[in-house]
């Protein structure tokens, strides 16, 4: 019985001793002892890293910045009565877009009116001049009357024609009928921003009953980081990429012009402000953010690694680059991202290998979380 006792207890020994050091010859390719980021090419194979060389690339961005959509000054433009009246017909809702000279509203006045009966008068006052100089004229080439009142009479007639002719004009800018309706049109095409009347409302010539904002181009209010503030001039080009119009279709591309730089630095969000002019696009609106890439003068230079590379610690990004004994952590500057790819203008050269997987696994063996 004692020596049953005996060999159980061996038996267990071995399998306890065996089990620790299966335990301890994992440890040992898990963790060799080695200083922090170094690491042995079985745990390396082991934890499934794969690397990726980091390829040179020229012209590269100077950067990234966010930016809000927003009208150019011109672009927006008001329309106004010329008269006094009230609305008694819309045509059109805030929003809608509306092509050069089409309808907005229709408007009744009196003025129209008062100016159509001025305007039968000066006709009237007119063809009683011509009739009155014709006569003069002929009195004055017989001398029977001296040639100053044929000057006068050639007057009241060019006074009577400026009367007819102003009369026409204002009438027919205004769109006016002989009924003292009057049709409000669009300067510009472009989208109703604002309709500030409605149907049996009163209109005024002081105000603007409706606004129109020509959609043709905007402009964008770009928050430049402070790092890259300082290299950033008028007369740069820059691009956004907007999302596809439908299902399917490539993003759209939108290039620009930068227009002008502030010259203070923002001490709240340590950046700077600048301008900056595109064209437009169907998703395109006022009060949109968007990221622009701004693209420098095309002399600077840099090296691209897959998007998966980069990782964000904080505020900053990072690579892990591969070294003799294993793999290091370093910080980099990221300016643009395209097609899968990160652009790094600093903090890695060209032929580097950096890790593409097993990140999360380099973050806990390097004690990096």
């Amino acid at each position: 019985m004692a020596a049953a006792i005996l060999l159980a207890l061996a038996g267990g020994y071995y399998v306890w001793l065996g089990r620790n050091a299966g335990t301890a010859e994992e440890q040992k390719i898990a963790s060799p002892g080695a200083k922090p980021g170094q690491m042995s090419a079985e745990q390396i194979k082991r934890l499934g890293v794969k690397t990726v060389s980091a390829e040179e690339v020229s012209s590269i961005p100077l950067g990234n910045a966010p930016a809000t959509v927003s009208l150019p000054p011109e672009a927006r433009v008001a329309v106004t009565a010329p008269f006094n009246g009230a609305v008694i017909r819309l045509y059109v809702v805030e929003g809608q877009s509306v092509a050069r000279g089409a309808p907005l509203a229709i408007l009744k006045t009196r003025e129209p009116v008062l100016i159509g009966a001025e305007l039968a008068r000066a006709r009237g006052d007119l063809g009683l001049a011509r009739a009155n100089a014709a006569r003069i004229n002929q009195l004055a080439r017989e001398g029977i009357v001296a040639r100053a009142r044929a000057d006068e009479a050639n007057a009241a007639v060019r006074q009577a024609q400026i009367s007819v002719t102003e009369n026409q004009r204002i009438l027919s800018q205004a769109g006016t009928g002989s009924s003292g309706q009057m049709t409000l049109r669009a300067p510009i095409g472009g989208r109703v921003s604002a309709v500030n009347v409605q149907t049996g409302g009163p209109v005024d010539g002081m105000t603007a009953p409706f606004v129109i904002d020509n959609t043709s181009s905007y402009m964008l209010d770009i928050q430049l980081p402070e790092r890259i503030a300082n290299n950033v001039r008028s007369g740069m080009a820059i691009e956004v990429q907007m999302q596809a119009a439908s299902k399917g279709a490539e993003p759209a591309m939108i290039g620009g012009t930068i227009i002008s730089v502030s010259p203070e630095l923002d001490p709240m969000t340590r950046s700077v402000m600048a301008k900056a002019r595109i064209g437009a696009a169907p998703n395109m609106v006022a009060g949109k953010s968007v990221m622009v890439t701004i693209l420098g003068d095309g002399d600077q230079s840099g090296v691209a690694v897959p998007a998966a590379a980069v990782f964000r610690t904080g505020e900053r990004e990072y690579v892990f680059v591969k070294t003799r004994n294993g793999f290091q952590k370093r910080e980099i500057s990221r300016v643009a991202g395209a097609d899968g790819n990160a652009i790094i203008s600093t903090g890695l050269k060209a032929g580097e290998d950096v890790a593409v997987s097993g990140i999360a696994e380099l973050k806990v063996i390097l004690a990096e979380e």
